[in-house]
């Protein structure tokens, strides 16, 4: 990756009349603000490197494409030039990844949805042997059903849509989502499954990394968005975005006093800078900077 990067910034600035065309993808409607903070992010990251490769624009593409779509675009060579996506050994095969998570690692803290009467059942898990006497819940098609499995854990499956169903039919024990998503999701569901309930004292980890792609045959932006991310987590203003977009949401997990579970992870490719705990976020070591 690091020779691409080299050769890239080597080639100097653009002419200003020659600005950089970055095109993302665009959400499926204006009330979907879901990305609104990588959106910042990828803005923040190109203003960053101005002096390194000139003047920019940024554009929503002109269709809306869920994340599949804007990953097939990026292999396909389509019109979008960057998106983003967890990783795994054959996206990062197929695309170039800019190895920065943009959530810090929060794709892979899972707080689960439940039916509620069932709390008391949940509070006596400790450890992974007893959460394995439940079944999970997830779709499809995720990723994450491999890191489950893995963990020897019972998976049912079924589309998005019919998860919460499931779950309120007791097709399975529990629905593990982000602490990005659980709370949103109760909202939304609450009314039409009534005994649905965010679980009060469970926390799973597994890393599952999120990062901008870009096409193979551009190097240039890659190299772009990494040196951007790179200045942007050492100035702090990388820090600011993500307190800004997601303080509220850590607020009300409250992370730091749930029973941790961590489950490894068979998908990560071997470049994943685990390493450098300054990316990751850490529940009981991060804190939300005074406003």
């Amino acid at each position: 990756m690091w020779r691409w990067i080299l050769l890239a910034c080597l080639c100097g600035p653009s002419r200003a009349d020659d600005a950089m065309r970055v095109m993302y993808p665009a959400t499926e409607a204006a009330s979907d603000h879901r990305y609104d903070d990588l959106v910042a992010l990828l803005r923040a990251a190109l203003d960053k490197t101005v002096d390194r490769y000139g003047p920019f624009r940024l554009e929503a593409s002109r269709w809306p494409m869920a994340e599949e779509r804007s990953l097939e675009e990026l292999r396909r060579g389509g019109d979008i030039d960057v998106a983003w996506s967890s990783t795994s050994l054959l996206r990062e095969r197929q695309l170039l990844p800019v190895r920065i998570d943009l959530r810090k690692g929060l794709l892979g803290y899972r707080i689960a949805l439940i039916d509620g009467r069932r709390q008391p059942e949940f509070d006596r898990v400790r450890t992974l042997a007893e959460l394995g006497r439940f079944q999970v819940g997830q779709g499809k098609d995720w990723g994450d059903v491999q890191v489950y499995r893995a963990a020897a854990l019972r998976v049912s499956t079924g589309r998005y849509e019919s998860l919460f169903g499931m779950l309120s039919q007791h097709r399975f024990d529990l629905l593990p989502r982000s602490v990005l998503e659980v709370f949103g999701e109760y909202r939304q569901y609450r009314d039409r499954y009534p005994n649905l309930e965010v679980e009060q004292h469970l926390l799973i980890y597994y890393p599952w990394p999120y990062y901008f792609f870009c096409r193979r045959d551009n190097p240039r932006l890659a190299a772009r968005l990494q040196l951007g991310l790179q200045r942007m987590r050492a100035d702090g203003s990388f820090d600011a975005i993500f307190w800004q977009y997601h303080r509220d949401v850590l607020r009300q997990a409250r992370m730091s006093e749930r029973r941790l579970i961590v489950l490894s992870n068979p998908l990560l490719p071997p470049d994943t800078p685990l390493g450098d705990a300054t990316m990751w976020f850490d529940p009981r070591r991060d804190r939300a900077p005074k406003p």
